[in-house]
């Protein structure tokens, strides 16, 4: 027996829905599609989130197509909708949140079988459940608007299952963005999705107000609002140590509250103790071979006597640990010490080309973010647009 959907839901099945198929189509929505990834997409949708809970007590949440993913109770959960639900306690089954995870194999089983009926079936449920009773879905994306369209749910196709409009999000600039926003306003338009408007994101703070002025100038020619500007916060791309412990599967050494320090600095040590000292600044994340216990020594007497005002962690390198004694002072070390066997340029240069996402325990990214969107995001327009 199905769920029961929200009154007049199944009154009308709606011009954009599939044939013989019914979907809640009164629970207002709105769909976050970027021109890229990492655009901030996710940032754009946790913002606006926090923004509509002050007019909507009860919010819905949907990534229907998610390709990075976690295990969470034997279900493979997009991590984006994990940090949702963290931070919102959105009160609906993460696996409705999350209805399809596209695993490694994901698009060679579809080419083989091209169950698409199957899986828009699968996406409309979940976003019944996820609508029902609540005042308002905000429903992400996943890339740009063709990503996906190789298993035929590409963002576009899915804001045309959803019936929803659409608010693209793009780094900022003039030039270039707009030209992907037209790229993407072209797919959109071809599944008869319409785009409410445009925001920019990451635009830095000397460049505003000329980029505000002539960015709603190019989007006006295409048909196009811009709805917002959201000004570059170098904190937001800066990784957690726990994040690089993840991405490298890294040992910890040690047992400090440090693990969400942000990384805003990698310096290698590589030089003489001496020379390496000046490096140990706020922030910094140490790389330094194993058996470079002058280097360690040396950063363990730089973080005697500081409170908080200290390097963010240290990574040695290596398949070598330093001797007992420098390993004694690395468990007594306030910052997070980890360890890993892989080389120390190739190291830094994957900490270097790490994706930074926003993670449930990112306290001070997350307040940043709903006060970013909260204060340069035109809300108003876009529910007058809704």
């Amino acid at each position: 027996m199905s769920e029961p959907l929200p009154p007049g839901a199944a009154a009308d099945p709606g011009a954009l829905m599939p044939a013989k198929s019914k979907m809640n189509t009164t629970t207002p929505r709105v769909f976050i599609a970027a021109t890229r990834q990492n655009d901030g997409k996710t940032t754009t949708s946790l913002g606006l989130i926090a923004a509509l809970q002050r007019l909507y007590p009860r919010i819905g949440y949907i990534k229907p197509v998610g390709q990075r993913f976690v295990e969470v109770e034997e279900q493979k959960i997009d991590e984006d909708t994990v940090l949702m639900d963290s931070v919102f306690r959105l009160n609906c089954p993460l696996v409705d949140m999350s209805p399809i995870a596209v695993e490694p194999d994901f698009t060679r089983k579809y080419l083989q079988s091209s169950n698409n009926e199957a899986l828009v079936k699968k996406i409309q449920k979940a976003f019944d459940r996820v609508a029902w009773e609540k005042d308002f879905v905000l429903c992400e994306g996943s890339g740009h608007a063709g990503v996906g369209s190789v298993f035929d749910l590409s963002n576009a196709q899915v804001a045309k299952i959803l019936g929803a409009k659409v608010i693209i999000v793009t780094q900022g600039g003039i030039g270039k963005p707009i030209d992907e926003v037209a790229l993407n306003q072209a797919l959109f338009e071809k599944e008869g999705v319409e785009i409410i408007g445009v925001i920019l994101n990451k635009v830095h703070g000397e460049k505003m107000d000329f980029i505000t002025d002539f960015a709603r100038r190019g989007l006006k020619r295409k048909g196009l609002d811009l709805l917002g500007v959201i000004p570059h916060q170098s904190v937001l791309s800066n990784p957690t140590v726990d994040l690089i412990r993840e991405a490298l599967n890294a040992e910890v050494l040690n047992h400090t509250a440090g693990m969400h320090n942000l990384v805003e600095g990698v310096t290698l040590g590589a030089m003489g103790a001496p020379n390496a000292i000046p490096f140990f600044k706020p922030g910094v994340l140490l790389i330094t071979p194993g058996d470079r216990e002058d280097i360690i020594r040396a950063a363990g007497d730089s973080l005697v006597g500081r409170n908080g005002d200290t390097m963010a962690g240290i990574i040695l390198t290596g398949d070598v640990l330093p001797g007992e004694d420098s390993m004694a002072l690395i468990r007594a070390m306030p910052v997070p010490v980890l360890r890993s066997p892989t080389d120390t340029y190739e190291l830094a240069s994957k900490v270097h080309d790490l994706t930074v996402k926003t993670r449930p325990g990112d306290a001070r990214k997350i307040t940043l973010i709903r006060d970013l969107i909260a204060n340069n995001v035109d809300l108003k327009k876009i529910l007058h647009a809704l």
